[in-house]
This record gives C-alpha cells, structure tokens and sequence, in this order.
C-alpha cells in the first residue's frame, strides 16, 4: 500500500474493527487565541492563530465516532483550568479536564480544595518541556506532586525526548502517582532518530504506573512531506513497551492540524493499529482513556 498522508487523494483503508467503535479523544486543546499568551504558536503554525472552541471540534467528533474527549490546559494559569471546567459544564462530551494548578506553590492545597469538587477535573499538566531539567528535581514541585496522591488526579507529563533521563527520576519518586506521557515525549520524527527515544521509552514503560498518549506525532513529523511509514517506527516502539492496554489515543487538536486534519488523524491510527486486534483497538481508542482518568460518560 502507498504510504502518502492520510489526506492525500490515496488515503489509507479504515480498519474494519474501529469504524464503528465509539471513541474517545484522550488529548485537545480549546483556546481563545491571543499573541501574548500562546507565544509558543509559532511561524510555522500561523495557521492555528486563532479562536478554537467547542463549536469547532464538535463536528470533528461526530464525523469520527467519538462521544468524549479530555480537554488538556494549554496556558499555565488557575484561570484557564476554570473556563475548561466552564466549558465542560456546558458539554457533555467534554468528559474531562487536564489542567493547571501551582503544584510548587504553598497555595496549592486552597486550589485543590476548590477545583477537585469538580468531577470533570481529572488531571493536572504541567509545561515540563519548558523547564531546564533541575526543575524536575524541585522538592516544592516533588511536594506539590505527593499532594496530588490523594486526590485520584492523573499527572499528565509533557516532556521532549532529551528530558527523558530526567523525567525518569520524578517518575520513580512518585510510584502511586498514575502518570500519562503525552505526546510520546516528543520523539525527533522528522529526523528519523529512533534511538535513544527507543531505550527511554522502555524504561519509562517498565514503570506499571506509567501509561501514554498515541498524540501530537504529526507536529514532530515534517508538517507538508510525513508519511506513515515516518511515524510507524515510533508507534511500534510504544506498542512493544507499554503495550495496548497502556496506550490512549489523543488528536492533540488543533495543534494537529498543522499537518493534518482531525479525520486525518485518527485514519491514520487505524492504519498504524491495524495489526492490532478488535480488544486492543477499542482499549486504545477508548476503554483505556476511560479507566485511567475515571471518566463518567454521557
């Protein structure tokens, strides 16, 4: 089969087990776009400089076949994790919350206190990827992470690929602490480097508490020119090292669509899972989002 992306004029076949599978995205992101605040955004995704909310995704979802989706925090501010909560409130298929509260602040226990009553909030993110690897060691960010324990929220770890010896550290001094890495920790796709991403993710993975997002692969890819067989690698090292009951499919919209467009997307997971078997296929694409983050669909 030809190997151009998946919204080339040559896509890919659905995998007859998914099509009808409801799904849920474990990975978007909502926005109201400003300059200042989503500098992150930069030249080469000035397509996505602008508003992106639940209007935008919902057709995406129905014309996907999924019923829920975990909204992830995109701005490190207590505010932002309320209007995702607001939102959630006001759609039912928004099943849940990733946001951002100061895990190293001594005010933490007031914001726990306040935004844990909220069922929709599932999980806390922190812009790892943004910090210099001492950070990882801080013993007020450490402290903040042990406080999270008791409160059954998943700790999302947003990470790059030269972070991973250091995120292994902070994942082994919190073993009770259920830990999702997004994004495959970034790997280098677009330069073809597998390894040491390989080994990393192997050890990372040895660690039964810690699962990961198929997410966020075309954005590390080159945006115009990837193809599958770019990104195949990589998903086959996920699969071997956590296997399929620790993996969870996210869109990473609307980031992903720098280089794809939501269907895109998720056929594209399809054909990368179709060695997979119906089970595995419908614990990636759902059951699995929905056990690790404890989420009451509609």
């Amino acid at each position: 089969m030809e190997t151009t992306r998946p919204n080339a004029a040559t896509q890919p076949a659905i995998h007859p087990v998914t099509r009808t599978v409801a799904r849920i995205d474990a990975h978007q992101h909502f926005w109201h776009y400003s300059p200042q605040e989503y500098g992150w955004i930069d030249e080469r995704m000035a397509r996505i400089r602008r508003d992106f909310l639940s209007g935008d995704l919902a057709p995406e979802l129905r014309a996907n076949s999924v019923v829920g989706t975990i909204a992830v925090q995109a701005r490190q501010c207590v505010e932002e994790t309320g209007w995702l909560l607001d939102l959630a409130a006001d759609n039912d298929w928004i099943a849940g919350v990733v946001g951002w509260l100061p895990l190293a602040s001594p005010d933490l226990e007031e914001h726990l206190e306040r935004y844990c009553a909220n069922p929709k909030l599932r999980g806390l993110r922190h812009v790892l990827q943004a910090e210099p690897d001492v950070f990882f060691d801080d013993k007020d960010f450490d402290r903040g992470l042990r406080r999270m324990q008791s409160t059954e929220l998943v700790y999302d770890l947003l990470i790059v690929e030269r972070q991973m010896e250091a995120a292994l550290r902070l994942v082994d001094r919190h073993p009770n602490q259920v830990i999702v890495l997004d994004h495959l920790a970034k790997p280098r796709i677009a330069a073809g480097e597998l390894h040491p991403w390989a080994e990393h993710l192997h050890e990372l993975a040895a660690r039964e508490h810690v699962c990961c997002k198929l997410s966020g692969m075309v954005t590390e890819a080159d945006f115009d020119r990837w193809t599958i067989d770019d990104l195949r690698p990589f998903v086959e090292t996920a699969l071997e090292a956590f296997g399929p009951s620790r993996l969870l499919f996210g869109s990473d919209w609307p980031v992903c669509t720098v280089a794809s467009s939501y269907t895109g997307w998720a056929e594209t997971m399809e054909e990368l899972l179709r060695g997979c078997s119906a089970s595995e296929c419908e614990a990636i694409f759902g059951v699995n989002a929905a056990r690790v983050y404890g989420l009451a669909l509609p």
